[in-house]
Formats: structure tokens, sequence, C-alpha cells
């Protein structure tokens, strides 16, 4: 018979997501939340057979404003903010689009308060690093900055499809044509802002990536994600060096480098963790210690049925973004096992990009692979249907997804589900069940294959 066991380390949760009862006929349950759109998603899984993996919760700082003020004042590396600013500088800040949890609000306050004095706001352009993403809508970007920064700056949706707001930087790393935001370019006063935790292709977030692709053209993104790079197996979660992926964003952030660069670690509650500022690839590089630490799990052996979450909203705004849930819960679980993911979708599918085309061109995940990893084949988006395929290539995929009609996820190959409890019965009375409550925050390794390299 299999113990139960709930993976976390070195530090607990206020409010225990795990909770174990008798059941009325006797046998012990295990009652635990899955992240859901703006809250949680009540499950009762047997506890003999029901392994919990949640992230090393680590508690919030408890003076979040000056834990980034100190970052800007004694950075890692160059020289404090405020040093580097000059009256009359033109000033560019990247921050992430709306499907992060960025604290952005308070990270550019912070820098903006700093630079008082020196820099005017209305020298101050904030950028939305959207990569590929659809623009993000007037109250999306007053719910992220408030009313005060975006009426005293100017901010701007990146687009990587629009050829006049870019810059043609020319070929770097491993062959990648590089073209960046004009407004980035040609500031006299670069700094990226970021959050870091494990990535599914390029390691980790935050870092040199709030440059490319957040700021990139299209070109730039579809060659960073083209079907070499992103098959590769280091092109994966928590591994930066020798990751083709992330190797070419390093490479490409060298050639219009912020002057200043800042990145926060959060808990799963989206709270502030750790605060990292100064050099871009000195604070990154620290702030992915921490992110490995608290995100990254070691397991002893795969799972007959994984259950994951997509982290709750906003990441699990759409069905695009629920494979990353769907990519950590594939490296625990058995070859032919069951994945169920839940993933509210409120903005869809989404309707914006290449994803769902691509998905309805082809009959089923091999017909996909097979198309994506022909030469010369190059589409936006085709790094998360490739990536997908492989998943379902590999398990069976069901979604909850209470913005989705059965259709609509049919159309994307997977299957709906509705009771996640009855799927995870039908697996057997003897399967094993892992549960990902916080989706991606958590990423599970099988410890005896699989060393993460950072």
């Amino acid at each position: 018979m299999r113990t139960s066991q709930v993976v976390h380390r070195r530090f607990k949760r206020r409010t225990p997501e795990v909770t174990r009862r008798n059941s009325p006929g006797g046998t012990n349950v295990l009652k635990v939340s899955l992240a859901y759109g703006d809250g949680r998603l009540p499950l009762t899984l047997p506890e003999e057979r029901t392994t919990v993996v949640t992230p090393t919760f680590r508690p919030a700082l408890p003076d979040p404003e000056r834990a980034l003020r100190n970052a800007l004042r004694s950075p890692i590396g160059p020289s404090p903010l405020r040093e580097l600013a000059h009256k009359g500088q033109r000033v560019a800040i990247s921050v992430c689009d709306v499907t992060r949890a960025q604290p952005r609000r308070l990270m550019v306050r912070a820098i903006l308060d700093e630079l008082e004095g020196l820099i005017r706001p209305e020298d101050v352009t904030i950028l939305i690093a959207t990569g590929t993403h659809r623009a993000n809508t007037d109250d999306e970007i007053r719910g992220m900055l408030g009313g005060e920064i975006t009426s005293a700056c100017r901010v701007v949706n990146h687009v990587a499809r629009d050829e006049g707001s870019l810059i043609d930087l020319g070929v770097v790393g491993d062959g990648v044509p590089v073209k960046l935001n004009r407004d980035w370019v040609e500031a006299d006063l670069r700094i990226t802002t970021g959050f870091v935790e494990p990535h599914f292709f390029a390691g980790f977030s935050g870092g040199p990536k709030m440059v490319a692709p957040g700021l990139a053209g299209i070109e730039t993104v579809l060659t960073l994600h083209d079907a070499a790079r992103i098959g590769h197996p280091d092109a994966t979660w928590g591994v930066i060096e020798g990751n083709p992926v992330h190797d070419d964003v390093r490479a490409i952030a060298r050639v219009a480098p912020p002057a200043f660069s800042m990145d926060v670690v959060l808990n799963s509650e989206q709270k502030i963790t750790g605060v990292y500022a100064g050099n871009l690839f000195a604070m990154h590089a620290e702030a992915c210690k921490q992110a490995k630490v608290d995100s990254m799990q070691p397991i002893r052996e795969p799972f007959d049925v994984v259950v994951t979450s997509n982290s709750g909203y906003p990441l699990d705004q759409n069905l695009y973004q629920a494979v990353k849930g769907m990519s950590a819960a594939a490296r625990v679980v058995k070859r032919g096992g069951l994945i169920v993911c839940a993933a509210e979708c409120r903005d869809g599918i989404p309707g914006h990009g290449s994803y769902a085309a691509i998905l309805a061109s082809q009959p089923g995940p091999e017909a996909l692979l097979e198309m994506i990893e022909s030469p010369g084949y190059s589409e936006p988006d085709q790094w998360q249907v490739q990536i997908q395929a492989k998943i379902q290539m590999q398990a069976r995929v069901l979604v909850k997804a209470g913005e989705l009609t059965d259709a609509e996820l049919a159309a994307a190959h997977f299957e709906a589900v509705e009771d996640i409890e009855q799927a995870v019965a039908a697996a057997g009375p003897d399967a094993s069940i892992c549960v990902l409550p916080e989706g991606p925050q958590t990423i599970p390794y099988i410890s005896s294959a699989n060393q993460i390299r950072l």
C-alpha cells in the first residue's frame, strides 16, 4: 500500500492546503483544493494512494516597498539606479503583460520614486512586454499599473508584428535575426522589471526574457521558438546554461542591454518573497536560485494519474497558457498515464495568434508534431502546440475549463471533464495519484533520473 505524502520543504503554509479525514465508509481521504480562476476547486481523494506536491511556501516580505527601495539602492553589480540616471534622459521600463502575476504597480512606483527629481514622468515609457500575446486593454493596463502611473507616464503595448515599431539589430547567437522595440532601443536609460519562476522551455522567466521575446519582433520570436530549439532536451524547466532558447535570449539582451534590472520572486499567494536588482544577468541568477529552491520538488517515481491546475488567475485565463500546467504534470506521469488539468480559461483558447488554427489543421497530436517538425514549417504559437502534442503522445489529457465548451476543447484535441474526482476514480482502485494544487508553481521531477541544472 502506498503511503500518502505532502511534498514541501522548509516553510509551512499558514493555511494548510491538505486535510485528512475519515469518509463515512471508514476510508481515509485527503481533501485538497486546486488553484482555479480567482478561487479554489475542492477535491476529495483516497489518502493511501495520493501524493500532494506543493511549492516550498516562503512567507511574504513584511515590507515589500522597503525591500524594493533597498534593492534599487544596494544592487547586485552596477551602481544604484539613481546614480545611473541624468536629467533629460528618456527612460524605458519593460513590464510583464496581463498573463503574469508581476506586482507591476509596486515595482514601477518604486522606480519612479527613486528617479524623482531627475526624470520627469512624461519622459518615461512603460513597455508592456507582450511578445506575441495580444495587446492588453486599457482597463487591464489600469489594473496592472494603477491610474496614477498610467496618467503620468506613456504606456505602450509592444506589437511584435508592427515592423514600423522595430529596429533591426542584425543576427546574434545561433543565427537569430534580431528586431527589438524601437522605444526600448532608443531610450537613454533602459530598465527591465519582471518576476522569476520556472519556465517550461526557457528555464526561468524574468531577466533577459523581458527584452526578448518580450520586446522582440515576430521573426525573432519564431526563430527563438523554432521546433529544433523547443525540441532540445535542455529546453525545459529550470535549465538555463546549455538551453538553446535561453542561450539565445541572453545573447539578444546583450545587444540592447538594460542599464538596470529588477526581478521579484513570489509565493503561491502572489506575494513578494525576494527582490533582486542590478546587473541583468547577476541579479537574475540569484533570483533563479531562490525560485529553484521554492518551486522544484524531487519525486521518487512517476504516477498513474497527475492532477494539476494552471496556478489560477492570471495564468489560467486561457487554454494556450494551460499547457504549462500540463507540462509540469508530464514530468511525473507514467507513459500511457492520465493528466487532468483544471484551468478556468475566462479568456478562451485564446482568440488571438495561431494556436487554435494550428490545432485545427491536423486530426491529432501525432500529425501535429510531424507537421511542426517538418523542414521549413514556421508559424506563431507552434511552440505551444509542439509541447502540447508531445505531452498528449505521452499521456491522456483531460481538461476542466469552466469557460470553454466541450466542443471547443475537442477542437483543441482535449477531452472535457466536469467531475475530476470521477475521472480519477475511473483510472482504477490501484492507480497512484499525484496532485499539483498550484500547477506550474511546483515543478516536480524524478530525482534519480532528472537532476535539475542551473
